[in-house]
């Protein structure tokens, strides 16, 4: 196989992985509307990247751990384990699937807020992360 087919098919699988996730990030926000929720706003969720919330060991940001820009690589507040970058620019695969996208916000609200997110917010979150 010649460079350049090569090259045009791991185009076609970036760009194929890119989409597949915005399907699912546009299922989720349905569902947050249907719980009354909307219109999301990317600069809300912006916002809440970066708001600090109070906990016993100190304030607490999404950026605490995901870092400012969700397209580089963060890393976790209490263990210092990596965690990959959040933004679709940087990892297509990353708002692909509605398990681990559910998953991951329901523990990391809960860690950050003190509570799970309302659908408005995740809302806002996914509006956001989905402009990265």
């Amino acid at each position: 196989m010649n460079i350049r087919v090569t090259r045009a098919i791991a185009l076609a699988l970036l760009l194929g992985a890119g989409t597949a996730g915005a399907g699912v990030v546009d299922e989720l926000l349905a569902d947050y509307q249907s719980a009354g929720a909307g219109p999301f706003d990317p600069k809300a969720g912006a916002a809440l990247w970066l708001q600090e919330h109070p906990s016993p060991e100190g304030p607490r940001a999404c950026s605490t751990c995901h870092t400012a820009d969700p397209a580089a690589e963060g890393r976790h507040a209490t263990t210092g384990k990596p965690i990959a970058p959040l933004a679709p620019s940087a990892r297509p695969e990353r708002l692909s699937d509605r398990k681990e996208i559910e998953k991951w916000l329901a523990r990391n609200c809960k860690w950050t807020l003190g509570r799970e997110c309302s659908a408005q917010e995740k809302g806002d979150l996914l509006a956001f992360l989905r402009t990265q």
